[in-house]
Parts: structure tokens; sequence; C-alpha cells
């Protein structure tokens, strides 16, 4: 049963000059679902509230104890779904947290990732940001709480960052509104296919692991060939991952 937390926002519609519309609570009729993933204290939820009006709306996943966060927003007059996904570290499946992160953005196949990090701390958020993007090629790098990092005099090339990541990158202060309205145009424009990805992947791995993953990734599209992170999947295998083979099992992933 869900619970809401000083809610602001349950039944009416707030327009911006951004043109956005926040819809609170209102996640019927969804043309995009957006996944919000990133580590604790990064300013996700602060995030999630500028674009769906809410101060909170939440609930329990699915057999889970862990928290979970939903809300919605129109742009463009297309509707969007957002899914506040718990704050963590890793997407090693270690703890609730990461398997409920993981998990969806998996198996719920969302439209698009954004991946909200610390920019005054980017360098321990980039860990989890790899391992998202070897699971999607559909994500936007959200540089957010640039106001700490101009405060400790931290510049950051986000063209460059762009580049290497091989995503978008949006600058935010999520507190003061800021950067809102290019995170929202930036979401659409990878959700409608308008920016394609072309996300990094992690190439220093021992050659021996290498080549038993590049035959078990083609052996893996052979048999299901939608299916859209072979490779990263290939990794999970070799690591005996017994959440990934009874997926494949049960067509779950396909």
């Amino acid at each position: 049963m869900e619970t809401k937390i000083n809610s602001a926002c349950d039944t009416c519609s707030q327009f911006n000059a951004s043109g956005l519309k926040k819809l609170g609570v209102n996640t019927d009729n969804i043309d995009f679902v957006v996944a919000l993933a990133g580590n604790p204290n990064t300013g996700k939820s602060t995030v999630f509230n500028a674009l769906t009006g809410l101060r909170q709306h939440t609930g329990n996943w699915p057999g889970k104890t862990v928290v979970r966060a939903e809300g919605a927003f129109e742009y463009n007059t297309q509707k969007y779904k957002l899914v506040d996904l718990p704050g963590t570290y890793s997407l090693l499946s270690t703890s609730q947290d990461e398997e409920v992160a993981r998990n969806f953005i998996l198996f719920g196949k969302p439209d698009v990732t954004v991946i909200v990090v610390d920019a005054s701390r980017l360098e321990r958020n980039l860990n989890l940001v790899l391992q998202i993007l070897e699971i999607t090629d559909r994500a936007v790098l959200c540089l957010n709480l640039m106001d700490e990092a101009k405060r400790s005099n931290i510049k950051i090339d986000q063209r460059s960052l762009a580049r290497d990541l091989g995503i978008p990158v949006v600058a935010t202060s999520a507190r003061f509104n800021e950067g809102i309205t290019d995170l929202i145009q930036t979401i659409s424009e990878v959700a409608s296919g308008k920016i394609i990805c072309k996300p990094h992947r992690i190439k220093n791995v021992p050659e021996n692991i290498m080549k038993a993953v590049k035959t078990l990734s083609a052996e893996i599209e052979k048999q299901f060939p939608k299916i859209p992170n072979s490779r990263w999947i290939a990794f999970r295998l070799l690591e005996g991952d017994n959440r990934i083979i009874n997926a494949l099992k049960t067509g779950e992933l396909v």
C-alpha cells in the first residue's frame, strides 16, 4: 500500500515557461518511462521533485522493504513516468537496494535512465555510471549540485565528459531549479530517438575473459536476437549470477 509524504501536488497540474507540466502522481496514459538512478546524497530526490511537483510520493517495491517513489510530468504533449530508484553505489546486486535498481533498469527497460551525480564528487560517482552504461544505451548524465562544485572551484568540461561517456551531459542545481529545462529537453530527445547514445564500454578486461565474453555474447544474440545488452549479460553469466541465469531461462530478459 502506498503512502504519501508531504505531497505538494496530488491533483493539480503546474505549467512553467519550459513547457513542463507537473502531473504529480498521475501516471495514466504514459508515453515514456524514465528511471532516476544515482549514488545516495546526489540530490536525486530534489530532481524528482522538480520534475513531478511532488515533495515525495513513496511506497515499497513489490515484495521488498526498499522504498520507491513514482511521479509524472508532461512535456511537448508527451507524458513521462518518473521512477526514483534507490540510491546505490553499485549494481552488483549484493543488497536489496542494488538488486531493485539493477532489476528495474534491466527488466523494466526504461526508455531513458537519468544518472544523477554529485558534480563536486564526480570521480566517486563514475563507478555506478559505468555500470549503468553497460546495461543500457539510453542514458543521460545529470551533473547535479553544480552550485557546490562552483563553491569548491571545481570546473567540469561537460563536452569532453559527454564525448568520453558517449551520452548527453546536463548540468543542474536542482534545489534552485537551475538546468531543469535543459534536462527535460534532453530526456525528451533521448526518449524520442533524436539523440542516439553511444555509451562507453569498459575495455581494460583480460584477453581470455574478453574472448569468453565475445563468444558467449554471440550465442546469447543467436538465441535472443532482440536482447539489447548481451555483453553485460555474458559477464554476469560468467560470474554465475543466478538471477540472470533464471531470467534467461524464463524469457524475462527478452
